[in-house]
This record gives structure tokens, C-alpha cells and sequence, in this order.
């Protein structure tokens, strides 16, 4: 399916096209690279083992290793058996969740949010996923503007008729990039938009075919590092005047920083903005699987290797945009 074929798919049918965007995406996931079948949770009787597929991102952010730590925490932890996929990430992954083709999804808490209450992007508006549950909050997800050094581009505004990867169509880094392009007043008639995943992203810079990608994920990134010990990149930073109006646009935009050090040649810390992470569920999912995958992840954290500076289960709540699932309202009491 072409770029503008997906595009309009999104736009004009709703809740069935966010479905069936989902399934078009179950041989290859967002970066082509991911698993290529989905497994739903079935009961595998006496003896048996209940699998259960586990929707992340593309292999270049953060939601695909960290959802393959969840898996080896889960499957040490309980008799499930977990299926990590690739795929476009956040509103993909929401329409896995609502189609059954998916049990549990990293998905971002204003995407959640959207998704819910059937507004924000029109893929959800006034569809509502009724059926979307909240299990925990994670971590923030920082938006990284990314160029090269020698581009030239210093500021949001120098976006303006520059060449732009936005990130993966019907992910949340999309919806993310354009919000934040719209309220210092750039409109996508303002640039040429491209569409890929982040690792995609990061050869387009690296060739020279875009000007500046927008990633949103937990730093490190790594398509940006990759791409860091090869080239002198800069992260654009989002701040003054520029980071006020995103925030006024957006109340689910947080103040957050990218420290000096995280990016190979980036010394400095770069002011930001950040949303949130989190793992979602649907209605049907049942309540003693997700009470039992919850607390074997919030139990172990300590096995975890990413982002271990922000998952717990203290702050498991914070951020959270929609309603929770019951079974994670058992464990989180």
C-alpha cells in the first residue's frame, strides 16, 4: 500500500480503517523486520500454555527491546508464552487492541487519550475505542528533532519548505511531529512530509534525502545513535516561545531534556518536550492474565536493563489518560 494510499485510509474510514491498518501491518510490522505472525491468547488446556501477542514498535525505537525485556520477564515469571511484533507503533497498535489481533500494546498516553474519547486525529474522531484499557505508565517519550550539523537547521521554525520525516505513518511520532508543527505555525503545506520508521528515518538523513526527522521515544534512541557515530547530527532543541506553544496546544506535552552525553557529539543538554509510554490492553483481555503479567513486570523491574530510571510501580500511575483494565486495578489497587 502506497504512502498516500495508507494516508487516506486512515483519514476517511474511522475505526474500520484503524483495524484493518493494523492487519495490513501483521507481515512486516513497522520496519519489515518485525515478526510475521500474530498470536492471540488462547487457552492451551491441561498443560497447555496461553499465548499472548504483545504489539511494540519499530526496531529502531524503544518499544520493540523493551517489550522483548517484558517478554523474557513475563515468560520467567508465569506460564504465558509472549509474541513480540513489529510494527508502526501507536495507533496501529491501538487498532491491533481493538480488533483482538492484539492482547497488550505500547501505545503514547495522548494517543490513548484520543483514541478513548474519539477526538484529537482523524483517525479517531467521534469513533471512540470504546473497548481501550489502560494497564501502567512507563516512562516519557522525548521528541528528538533530528538534522545534521552542516544543515543549517537550528530552530522549529527552520522546518519551514525543508524536507521532513515525521516518523511512520499511523504512529503517534506523526501525530506527535504535526501537532507540534502546527502550533508554532507551520502547516504540512509549509514542507514535504516523508513517512517511514525511525530506522528508515535515520538512512534518509544519512543520504541526504530529508532535511530533519522527528522520533519520539525513550533516549537513548537507537537509530539516532547509530546514526550519531557516523555523522554529526543536532537535536533541534524545543524551547522558549516555541515550547509554550506547544504546551498550550497540547496539555499533554511535559518540559523534558535529552542530557549532554546521551548521543555521541551532543555535549550539551537539549530542552524538549516529552508525552508519556505506557501499556495498553482492551476490554476483553481477561483480568487474571493482565493482574498476573502486570505484577510479573512491576514485581521484577529489577530485571529490566531500559529505562530502569523510570518503571515502577510507584509512578505506574502518573500520566495514566484512560480507564484502567481490572486486572490492573487488582494489582495496583
Amino acid at each position: 500500500m502506497s504512502s498516500f494510499d495508507r494516508r487516506t485510509f486512515l483519514k476517511t474510514t474511522g475505526v474500520a480503517g484503524i483495524a484493518a491498518l493494523a492487519g495490513c501491518s501483521q507481515s512486516g510490522g513497522g520496519d519489515g523486520d518485525g515478526e510475521t505472525t500474530t498470536s492471540t491468547t488462547t487457552s492451551g488446556g491441561s498443560g497447555g500454555e496461553t499465548r499472548l501477542s504483545w504489539h511494540a514498535g519499530g526496531t529502531g525505537g524503544t518499544y520493540y527491546p523493551l517489550s522483548n525485556e517484558f517478554k523474557s520477564v513475563i515468560e520467567g515469571h508465569t506460564d504465558y508464552g509472549v509474541q513480540v511484533q513489529s510494527t508502526g507503533a501507536s495507533v496501529e497498535n491501538v487498532g491491533s487492541l481493538y480488533s483482538g489481533d492484539a492482547d497488550f500494546a505500547l501505545i503514547q498516553n495522548d494517543i490513548a487519550y484520543f483514541a478513548k474519547n474519539g477526538t484529537g486525529i482523524d483517525a479517531f474522531q467521534d469513533n471512540p475505542i470504546e473497548n481501550l484499557r489502560g494497564v501502567a505508565t512507563l516512562y516519557p517519550e522525548t521528541i528528538h528533532v533530528v538534522t545534521l550539523a552542516e544543515s543549517g537547521i537550528e530552530t522549529l521554525q527552520d522546518l519551514k519548505g525543508k524536507r521532513v520525516n515525521t516518523g511512520d505513518l499511523g504512529s503517534g511520532t506523526q501525530v506527535d511531529a504535526l501537532q507540534i508543527l502546527n502550533a508554532v505555525g507551520i502547516t504540512q503545506d509549509d514542507f514535504e512530509e516523508q513517512n517511514t520508521s525511525f530506522s528508515q528515518a535515520s538512512e534518509q538523513l544519512r543520504n541526504g534525502d530529508v532535511d530533519a526527522t522527528f522520533t519520539v521515544g525513550g533516549w537513548p534512541v537507537g537509530a539516532i545513535s547509530d546514526l550519531a557515530t557516523t555523522e554529526d547530527v543536532r537535536i533541534v532543541p524545543i524551547d522558549g516561545d516555541a515550547r509554550e506553544q506547544v504546551k498550550d496546544a497540547a496539555s499533554f506535552f511535559a518540559d523534558d531534556q535529552i542530557p549532554a552525553g546521551t548521543y555521541s557529539g551532543i555535549d550539551e543538554a537539549v530542552p524538549t518536550v516529552a508525552v508519556q509510554a505506557m501499556i495498553a490492553t482492551n476490554a476483553e483481555a481477561s483480568a487474571d492474565v493482565v493482574e498476573n503479567v502486570t505484577a510479573a513486570i512491576f514485581d521484577n523491574v529489577d530485571e529490566l536493563t531500559i529505562k530502569t530510571d523510570f518503571i515502577s510501580k510507584a509512578s505506574a500511575q502518573d500520566g495514566m489518560s484512560i480507564e484502567l483494565h481490572e486486572g490492573a486495578q487488582a494489582y495496583f489497587g
